[in-house]
This record gives C-alpha cells, sequence and structure tokens, in this order.
C-alpha cells in the first residue's frame, strides 16, 4: 500500500510514516515511479508505535520494542526492559503532572488575589479570565 493509504488506516500522516521510517521503525520498498510502498502489515506495527506514542512514549523508547511491534503487543508479557522503559517514562509524566499543576495552582491564586471572580470549573468548563480567552481544562 502507498504512504496515503497507510496512513487513512493507521489514522496517521503521510508526514509522521516518513518520520518512523527515518527512525528505523517502519520499511519501505520503492516503486517503479518512487513512491513508497509498504506492506499490508505495516498498519499493525503503525498503529502500535501509535499506541505507544499516545501512552507517552517517546520514539527512541519505542526503538527496544520493535520485536513485538508487528503483532498483539498486550498479549505478550513485557520484558524486564519494557517495564524498566515504561516505568522512567511514567516517572517523566508525574513530575510534568506536577509541574503544571503547580503552574496551575500559583494562576489560580494570581487570579483570586487580583478579586477575578470567575474560578476554573473542573472538567472542561470555560469561565473567562479577566474579560481575556477562556480558562478551559486542556490548558491547565
Amino acid at each position: 500500500m502507498r504512504i496515503g493509504e497507510l496512513a487513512r488506516v493507521t489514522g496517521s500522516t503521510a508526514r509522521a510514516l516518513r518520520h518512523y521510517e527515518q527512525a528505523g521503525l517502519i520499511a519501505s520498498s520503492r516503486a517503479a515511479n518512487g513512491y513508497r510502498v509498504y506492506e499490508d502489515s505495516a498498519a499493525v506495527r503503525v498503529r502500535n508505535i501509535r499506541g505507544l506514542l499516545a501512552a507517552g512514549f517517546t520514539l527512541e523508547d519505542v526503538r527496544p520494542f520493535l520485536s513485538c511491534l508487528d503483532g498483539d503487543m498486550l498479549a505478550a508479557r513485557p520484558s524486564a526492559g519494557a517495564l524498566r522503559i515504561a516505568r522512567n517514562r511514567l516517572a517523566v509524566l508525574e513530575r510534568r503532572i506536577a509541574a503544571q499543576t503547580e503552574a496551575r495552582d500559583r494562576l489560580l491564586a494570581a487570579l483570586t488575589a487580583a478579586g477575578d471572580e470567575a474560578a476554573p470549573v473542573a472538567g472542561g468548563g470555560a469561565p473567562v479570565a479577566g474579560g481575556g480567552a477562556p480558562v478551559v481544562a486542556g490548558d491547565r
């Protein structure tokens, strides 16, 4: 299949697929016209890569998983190395969440001190802070 079709069936973009290929995570051959051609099995690999990325892994984190990207990753027992990578990535995410929570709390305190009556609403409400842009859950 060509790159556009692979992108469509995996919910990816052609740009991302070229990036995965450059990183050595997927491979293609070239048709006579120079277009990239992927095996049908590449769709499973790309979905697994995207799943790992969505879980907070980086492309470099994904590299050690190459041997199991072509099958049902959830069915296989994770290796000690995979668990170590996952634990390290979780620690990074926890630090980022803590930093974002701290920043949100400082901003809320500043708004409260300024007498702003609009308090952030849990669950994605959108009160306006000081007449500016809405403050939404994804921005905190």
